[in-house]
Protein backbone atom coordinates (compact mmCIF):
# COMPACT_ATOMS: atom_id res chain seq x y z
CA UNK A 1 0.00 0.00 0.00
CA UNK A 2 1.47 3.22 -1.04
CA UNK A 3 1.76 6.85 0.49
CA UNK A 4 -1.08 8.48 -1.11
CA UNK A 5 -3.49 5.44 -0.53
CA UNK A 6 -2.89 5.56 3.39
CA UNK A 7 -4.07 9.08 3.10
CA UNK A 8 -7.32 8.43 1.55
CA UNK A 9 -8.02 5.53 3.54
CA UNK A 10 -7.10 7.81 6.75
CA UNK A 11 -9.25 10.50 5.29
CA UNK A 12 -12.05 8.34 4.72
CA UNK A 13 -12.35 6.95 7.98
CA UNK A 14 -11.85 10.50 9.93
CA UNK A 15 -14.89 11.31 7.77
CA UNK A 16 -16.96 8.59 8.94
CA UNK A 17 -15.82 8.64 12.19
CA UNK A 18 -17.03 12.12 12.19
CA UNK A 19 -20.20 11.57 10.37
CA UNK A 20 -21.21 8.78 13.09
CA UNK A 21 -20.11 11.60 15.64
CA UNK A 22 -22.38 13.78 14.12
CA UNK A 23 -19.89 16.59 12.98
CA UNK A 24 -18.55 17.90 9.74
CA UNK A 25 -15.06 15.97 8.83
CA UNK A 26 -13.80 19.26 7.50
CA UNK A 27 -13.57 20.47 10.92
CA UNK A 28 -11.00 17.72 12.02
CA UNK A 29 -7.64 18.95 10.94
CA UNK A 30 -5.39 15.88 10.59
CA UNK A 31 -1.61 16.21 11.69
CA UNK A 32 0.54 13.97 10.14
CA UNK A 33 3.29 12.71 12.22
CA UNK A 34 6.75 13.08 9.90
CA UNK A 35 8.96 12.53 13.01
CA UNK A 36 12.35 10.34 11.25
CA UNK A 37 10.32 10.67 7.62
CA UNK A 38 12.91 11.57 4.97
CA UNK A 39 12.12 15.03 3.13
CA UNK A 40 10.99 13.33 0.26
CA UNK A 41 8.50 11.30 1.25
CA UNK A 42 6.76 14.33 3.17
CA UNK A 43 6.69 16.00 0.28
CA UNK A 44 5.27 13.18 -1.44
CA UNK A 45 2.42 13.70 1.28
CA UNK A 46 2.08 17.81 0.79
CA UNK A 47 2.09 16.95 -2.86
CA UNK A 48 -0.80 14.58 -1.89
CA UNK A 49 -2.71 17.61 -0.15
CA UNK A 50 -1.60 17.12 3.14
CA UNK A 51 -0.34 20.63 5.25
CA UNK A 52 -0.12 20.17 8.86
CA UNK A 53 2.97 17.86 9.88
CA UNK A 54 3.75 16.77 13.46
CA UNK A 55 7.68 16.48 14.63
CA UNK A 56 8.92 15.65 17.74
CA UNK A 57 11.91 16.93 17.94
CA UNK A 58 13.30 20.57 17.44
CA UNK A 59 16.13 20.14 15.27
CA UNK A 60 14.09 17.48 13.22
CA UNK A 61 11.05 19.96 12.60
CA UNK A 62 13.90 22.92 11.80
CA UNK A 63 15.81 21.38 8.88
CA UNK A 64 12.39 20.29 7.28
CA UNK A 65 11.05 23.62 7.82
CA UNK A 66 13.97 25.07 5.94
CA UNK A 67 13.71 22.57 3.01
CA UNK A 68 10.24 21.95 2.80
CA UNK A 69 7.23 24.44 1.61
CA UNK A 70 6.58 27.09 3.20
CA UNK A 71 3.16 27.11 3.62
CA UNK A 72 3.29 23.94 5.93
CA UNK A 73 1.54 24.25 9.24
CA UNK A 74 4.31 22.89 11.65
CA UNK A 75 3.46 21.10 15.22
CA UNK A 76 5.49 20.68 17.25
CA UNK A 77 4.06 17.34 19.39
CA UNK A 78 6.81 15.82 21.42
CA UNK A 79 7.80 17.28 24.97
CA UNK A 80 9.65 20.55 24.65
CA UNK A 81 12.74 21.46 26.77
CA UNK A 82 13.24 24.85 27.69
CA UNK A 83 16.33 25.12 26.38
CA UNK A 84 15.08 24.39 22.73
CA UNK A 85 12.43 27.10 23.14
CA UNK A 86 14.64 29.98 21.64
CA UNK A 87 14.91 27.72 18.71
CA UNK A 88 10.93 27.87 17.83
CA UNK A 89 10.38 31.20 17.47
CA UNK A 90 9.55 33.63 14.83
CA UNK A 91 6.96 31.91 12.98
CA UNK A 92 8.52 28.64 12.76
CA UNK A 93 6.06 26.66 14.97
CA UNK A 94 1.78 26.66 13.77
CA UNK A 95 1.32 25.04 17.58
CA UNK A 96 3.28 23.45 20.46
CA UNK A 97 1.07 20.68 21.37
CA UNK A 98 3.40 19.88 24.97
CA UNK A 99 2.68 22.71 27.50
CA UNK A 100 2.97 20.53 30.36
CA UNK A 101 4.82 22.93 33.12
CA UNK A 102 5.22 26.11 34.94
CA UNK A 103 8.90 26.21 33.69
CA UNK A 104 8.22 25.87 29.91
CA UNK A 105 5.48 28.25 30.25
CA UNK A 106 8.17 31.21 31.77
CA UNK A 107 10.66 30.55 29.30
CA UNK A 108 8.32 30.25 26.31
CA UNK A 109 6.67 33.94 28.08
CA UNK A 110 10.61 35.07 28.14
CA UNK A 111 11.72 33.93 24.51
CA UNK A 112 8.65 35.92 23.15
CA UNK A 113 9.09 39.08 25.07
CA UNK A 114 12.39 39.10 23.85
CA UNK A 115 11.66 38.88 20.32
CA UNK A 116 7.88 40.53 20.83
CA UNK A 117 6.04 37.82 19.03
CA UNK A 118 3.33 35.48 20.71
CA UNK A 119 3.09 31.43 20.64
CA UNK A 120 0.43 29.35 20.17
CA UNK A 121 0.01 26.62 22.57
CA UNK A 122 -2.08 23.81 23.48
CA UNK A 123 -2.35 22.57 27.62
CA UNK A 124 -0.99 18.75 27.21
CA UNK A 125 -3.29 16.79 30.21
CA UNK A 126 -1.76 13.06 31.13
CA UNK A 127 -5.42 11.92 32.12
CA UNK A 128 -4.41 8.05 32.58
CA UNK A 129 -1.73 9.41 34.54
CA UNK A 130 0.49 7.03 33.19
CA UNK A 131 4.35 7.37 34.34
CA UNK A 132 5.63 6.88 31.13
CA UNK A 133 3.83 10.32 29.68
CA UNK A 134 4.24 13.57 29.94
CA UNK A 135 1.25 15.79 31.23
CA UNK A 136 -0.66 17.50 33.59
CA UNK A 137 -2.80 15.18 35.81
CA UNK A 138 -6.34 17.02 35.71
CA UNK A 139 -6.20 17.94 39.62
CA UNK A 140 -3.26 19.95 38.50
CA UNK A 141 -4.66 21.92 35.45
CA UNK A 142 -6.50 24.81 37.57
CA UNK A 143 -3.10 25.93 39.93
CA UNK A 144 -1.52 25.58 36.61
CA UNK A 145 -3.77 27.86 34.59
CA UNK A 146 -3.34 29.89 37.30
CA UNK A 147 0.37 30.11 37.62
CA UNK A 148 0.54 31.41 33.89
CA UNK A 149 -2.39 33.55 34.15
CA UNK A 150 -0.12 36.62 33.44
CA UNK A 151 1.65 34.74 30.64
CA UNK A 152 0.31 37.32 28.01
CA UNK A 153 2.47 35.86 25.46
CA UNK A 154 1.33 33.04 25.34
CA UNK A 155 -2.27 32.15 23.65
CA UNK A 156 -3.56 28.87 25.18
CA UNK A 157 -5.78 27.14 22.13
CA UNK A 158 -7.09 24.00 23.78
CA UNK A 159 -5.86 20.78 25.09
CA UNK A 160 -3.70 17.82 24.09
CA UNK A 161 -3.79 14.13 25.34
CA UNK A 162 -2.05 10.96 24.76
CA UNK A 163 -4.07 7.82 25.80
CA UNK A 164 -2.28 4.54 27.19
CA UNK A 165 -2.03 2.28 24.50
CA UNK A 166 -4.27 -0.24 24.39
CA UNK A 167 -7.05 -2.45 22.11
CA UNK A 168 -9.90 -1.68 24.94
CA UNK A 169 -12.14 0.68 23.07
CA UNK A 170 -14.69 1.54 26.13
CA UNK A 171 -11.70 2.22 28.39
CA UNK A 172 -10.08 4.76 25.39
CA UNK A 173 -13.30 7.03 25.12
CA UNK A 174 -13.20 6.82 28.81
CA UNK A 175 -9.95 8.84 28.35
CA UNK A 176 -11.06 10.90 25.62
CA UNK A 177 -14.62 11.42 26.98
CA UNK A 178 -12.53 13.28 30.33
CA UNK A 179 -9.94 15.38 27.82
CA UNK A 180 -13.41 16.86 26.18
CA UNK A 181 -15.46 17.09 29.74
CA UNK A 182 -12.29 19.57 30.42
CA UNK A 183 -11.83 21.19 26.82
CA UNK A 184 -15.15 22.21 26.94
CA UNK A 185 -15.74 23.76 30.72
CA UNK A 186 -11.94 25.75 30.02
CA UNK A 187 -13.69 26.90 26.97
CA UNK A 188 -16.31 29.57 28.26
CA UNK A 189 -12.90 30.62 30.46
CA UNK A 190 -10.77 30.78 27.26
CA UNK A 191 -12.60 32.26 24.31
CA UNK A 192 -9.36 31.11 22.23
CA UNK A 193 -9.41 27.37 22.61
CA UNK A 194 -10.00 25.73 19.27
CA UNK A 195 -8.11 22.37 19.72
CA UNK A 196 -8.83 18.91 21.45
CA UNK A 197 -6.14 17.02 19.93
CA UNK A 198 -6.24 13.39 20.87
CA UNK A 199 -5.86 10.22 18.95
CA UNK A 200 -3.52 8.57 17.46
CA UNK A 201 -2.84 6.32 14.47
CA UNK A 202 -4.22 3.16 16.44
CA UNK A 203 -7.25 5.01 18.51
CA UNK A 204 -8.30 8.32 16.37
CA UNK A 205 -11.22 7.23 15.23
CA UNK A 206 -12.46 6.79 19.06
CA UNK A 207 -10.94 9.84 19.73
CA UNK A 208 -13.17 11.97 17.06
CA UNK A 209 -16.23 9.46 18.54
CA UNK A 210 -15.56 11.68 21.82
CA UNK A 211 -14.89 15.07 20.58
CA UNK A 212 -11.52 15.71 19.04
CA UNK A 213 -11.20 17.63 16.16
CA UNK A 214 -6.71 17.70 15.95
CA UNK A 215 -5.76 13.64 15.52
CA UNK A 216 -2.25 13.12 15.32
CA UNK A 217 -1.40 10.61 12.63
CA UNK A 218 1.96 8.68 11.99
CA UNK A 219 2.06 5.29 11.46
CA UNK A 220 -0.78 4.68 9.83
CA UNK A 221 0.26 6.88 6.93
CA UNK A 222 3.90 6.63 6.61
CA UNK A 223 3.97 2.92 8.03
CA UNK A 224 6.24 1.82 10.76
CA UNK A 225 9.25 3.75 12.05
CA UNK A 226 12.40 3.08 11.55
CA UNK A 227 14.84 4.65 14.22
CA UNK A 228 18.71 5.27 14.40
Amino acid sequence: MGLVENIKIVEDKIARAAEKAGVNPDGIELVAVSKTVNTDVVKEAYDAGLRTFGENRVQELLKKEEILPHDIKWNLIGQLQTNKVKYIMENKVFLVHSLDRFSLAQELQKECVKKDVSVDALMQVNIAKEDTKSGLFLEDVDPFLESIAGFDRIRLKGVMTIAPYTDDHAYLRGVFAQAKSLFDSLKNQYPAFEYLSMGMSNDYEDAILEGANMVRVGTAIFGDRIYQ
